[in-house]
């Protein structure tokens, strides 16, 4: 089981280098080539949302991405220091918290379109968005 962990400060120009890294090491792990662009939006989309929830929140920690080569599975987390981040929603009336929180809940909405496995959770030190992807079989011998 081979880990890659990526840290980078909450600056939209890192973004791109986390999808480019996820898509990387997604290729390695044997997550077949036509996923690879659902990996990238999908990664790309969990960073940028993490991104705008610090810098909203005045986090100055590292967004933090590790990305799991395991047996028949490929994962990645996305985590976030920003405690309540899970999206789950919360009442209250339109206004600048509303319309962030509309944004927050459309990325969301784009992860769970673009992966079949996902899990979305908050805890005490922030939030993390874990998804996995199945990487394909090694050949069989003959």
């Amino acid at each position: 089981m081979a880990t890659v962990e990526l840290r980078f400060s909450a600056q939209p120009e890192h973004v791109r280098t986390a999808r480019l890294v996820a898509a990387a090491v997604a290729r390695r792990a044997g997550v077949e080539e036509a996923v690879l662009d659902e990996v990238r939006l999908a990664v790309g989309e969990a960073c940028s949302r993490a991104v705008g929830l610090h810098l909203g929140s005045g986090v100055t920690n590292p967004v933090r991405v590790v990305l799991n080569d395991e047996e028949k599975l490929f994962s990645i987390e996305v985590v976030d220091e920003v405690v309540g981040s899970s999206g789950a929603g919360s009442a209250g009336g339109a206004g600048p918290d509303q319309d962030a929180e509309d944004e927050d809940e459309m990325g969301l909405a784009v992860i769970r379109g673009l992966v079949d496995d996902v899990e979305v959770s908050a805890g005490e030190s922030g939030g993390v968005i874990r998804m996995s992807w199945p990487v394909a079989g090694a050949p069989e011998l003959a």
